[in-house]
C-alpha cells in the first residue's frame, strides 16, 4: 500500500493587511524628540540664566559700580581715575557749579585711608537711557548709601562697556583760619599749593579740593604754630560740595614762644634809662615828679609783674589779647625849689597787646605794643 509523505510549511503565511512592523518603534521616536526638545529648552534657559548671572556679576552696570567702589577701598586711586567718566575738566566743573580751578591734589592713594565694606547694590533702574545704580555700604563702620548714574558706551565682543554718566567725584571746600597748612586724611597741604592764587592766596579764603566719593575725609591742623582737632566729613554724593570750616588754635609751643617774645620785649624796654622808653607801653611823665629834674643816670626800670600772655584767634591768624602788667620806676630827683635830692619809687601799670602774622617763608611775625601807642 502506497504511503503519502506530508511536508510542513517553511514559514507561516503573513497576516492579512500587509507586512508586519516592529512593535512600538514609532512611539519611542516621538518620545525621544519630545525629550530632546525639553532638554534643549532647559539648556537654553540654563545658558541664558548663566549669561544673565555673569552679566550682573561681571558685565552689568551694578558690577561696574562695585568695581569702582572696590578700587577706593583698596586705595587704588590711579585705577579709580582710569574708570570711564570719573575725571573732570574745567568745563565739566563749571557745568556742575563747582570751581573750575578745583585742585586734584587729594585724588591720590595717600588720601584713600578709609575702608569700605558690606557693599550691596540695592537698586538698578534705567531712566531715559541712563542706569541709576544705588549702593549701600559701611565706610569706616558708618553706614552710607550713594547713587550713581551709568551709561553704556559700546561693546567689546559680547561684553558691554560702561561709563559714569555723572562723575562720582565730589568737592571739599575747606576753610581754615589760623593756619596756611592743614592735613586731609593725614596728607599735608598748604593753601598756597592748592589755591589758584598760589603764593598770593588769601589766608581767609576757602580752598576747593576734588575728592573721590564715597569717602570719609578727616581734616586737621598740627603745626608748630597752630592745631585743630580732626573734623570728619562724608562725601557720598556725586558732584556735591561739602563745606568745612575750621578755626585753628595756637599750639602750646607757639604760646611759649610768644611769652618769651613779650618778656624779652619788656626786658629790653626796661634797659632804657629814660622817662619814656621808646616804643614801649610804659613811661613816666615829668608831672609825676612835680616838674623837678630827674637825674638821668639814676633812672632804673624793672618789670615786677609780667602781663599774662593769652594768644587768641584773630582774622587770618592770631593776636595777643590785651593784658595788664606792671613796671617799676626808680630815680633820684633834684628839687627845683631848694636843690635837695629825693628818691622816687613808683609802680607804673601798663596794657600790652599784639598781633601775629605769618610771613611768606612760613615764619611768624609777632608785633607787640600798647593800644595807646597805636
Amino acid at each position: 500500500m502506497d504511503q503519502a509523505t506530508a511536508s510542513a510549511p517553511l514559514s507561516a503565511a503573513p497576516a492579512a493587511g500587509g507586512p508586519a512592523r516592529p512593535a512600538g518603534r514609532g512611539g519611542s521616536l516621538k518620545g525621544d524628540l519630545v525629550i530632546l526638545g525639553v532638554v534643549g529648552v532647559l539648556l537654553a534657559g540654563a545658558i541664558w540664566a548663566g549669561f544673565s548671572a555673569l552679566h550682573r556679576q561681571f558685565w552689568g552696570p551694578s558690577a561696574f559700580v562695585e568695581r569702582y567702589i572696590a578700587m577706593l577701598s583698596e586705595g587704588d586711586a590711579a585705577g579709580a581715575l582710569a574708570v570711564p567718566g570719573v575725571t573732570l575738566d574745567s568745563t565739566d566743573l563749571e557745568a556742575a557749579g563747582l570751581p573750575a580751578s578745583a585742585s586734584d591734589a587729594l585724588l591720590r592713594k595717600a588720601a584713600l585711608t578709609f575702608d569700605i565694606s558690606d557693599v550691596e547694590i540695592t537698586s538698578e533702574r534705567e531712566v531715559d537711557g541712563v542706569v541709576e545704580v544705588t549702593a549701600s555700604y559701611r565706610i569706616d563702620g558708618t553706614a552710607g548709601s550713594s547713587a550713581f548714574r551709568v551709561e553704556r558706551i559700546g561693546t567689546e565682543g559680547l561684553v558691554p562697556r560702561w561709563s559714569f554718566e555723572t562723575s562720582p567725584l565730589a568737592e571739599l571746600r575747606v576753610g581754615v583760619r589760623g593756619s596756611m597748612q592743614f592735613a586731609v586724611n593725614g596728607f599735608e597741604l598748604d593753601k598756597r599749593q592748592v589755591s589758584p592764587d598760589g603764593s598770593e592766596a588769601d589766608p581767609m579764603d576757602a580752598v576747593s579740593l576734588l575728592v573721590f566719593s564715597p569717602g570719609i575725609y578727616s581734616v586737621d591742623v598740627d603745626t608748630a604754630m597752630a592745631e585743630a582737632d580732626p573734623v570728619h566729613v562724608l562725601a557720598d554724593t556725586a558732584l556735591h560740595s561739602v563745606p568745612l570750616d575750621i578755626q585753628a588754635e595756637p599750639s602750646k609751643a607757639f604760646v611759649d614762644v610768644v611769652e618769651e617774645k613779650v618778656s624779652a620785649f619788656l626786658t629790653d624796654c626796661a634797659t632804657q634809662e629814660v622817662m619814656q622808653p621808646t616804643g614801649c607801653p610804659f613811661g613816666m611823665d615829668t608831672h609825676a615828679v612835680g616838674g623837678d629834674r630827674v637825674l638821668a643816670d639814676t633812672i632804673d626800670w624793672t618789670i615786677p609783674s609780667q602781663p599774662p600772655v593769652v594768644v587768641v584767634p584773630s582774622d587770618e591768624y592770631f593776636a595777643i589779647s590785651a593784658a595788664t602788667g606792671t613796671a617799676h620806676f626808680d630815680a633820684d630827683v633834684v628839687s627845683l625849689f631848694d636843690g635837695s635830692v629825693y628818691h622816687v619809687s613808683e609802680d607804673v601799670p601798663f596794657v600790652i597787646d599784639g598781633t601775629v602774622d605769618v610771613l611768606p617763608d612760613g615764619t611768624a611775625s609777632i608785633l607787640i605794643g600798647s593800644p595807646a601807642l597805636r
